[in-house]
C-alpha cells in the first residue's frame, strides 16, 4: 500500500494544494489517518483536516480515465 509523507505538498485533481502535517490513527479502528492543512485561503475558518489514508491516496475515474485524487 502507498503511504502519505508527513511534509510533502500533494495536489488535488481540481488544482488546489494540500500539506500534509502529520499521520495519525483512528482510536478504535487504527486505520491511518492524514492530518492535512489546504495551502490557500479558505473562508470558513477550517484550516486542519483529517482524511484515512486510503481516500487521501486513492484513484478517482472521470470520462474513461484513472486520475490519482491527489499528486505529489
Amino acid at each position: 500500500m502507498k503511504e502519505v509523507k508527513i511534509g510533502r505538498v500533494y495536489r488535488h485533481f481540481k488544482g488546489n494544494y494540500y500539506f500534509v502535517e502529520n499521520v495519525a490513527y483512528d482510536s478504535e479502528t487504527k486505520e491511518r489517518m492524514v492530518v492535512y492543512k489546504p495551502l490557500y485561503n479558505r473562508d470558513d475558518g477550517r484550516f486542519i483536516w483529517v482524511r484515512p489514508e486510503k481516500m487521501f491516496l486513492e484513484e478517482i475515474y472521470l470520462k474513461d480515465l484513472i486520475i490519482l485524487l491527489v499528486k505529489r
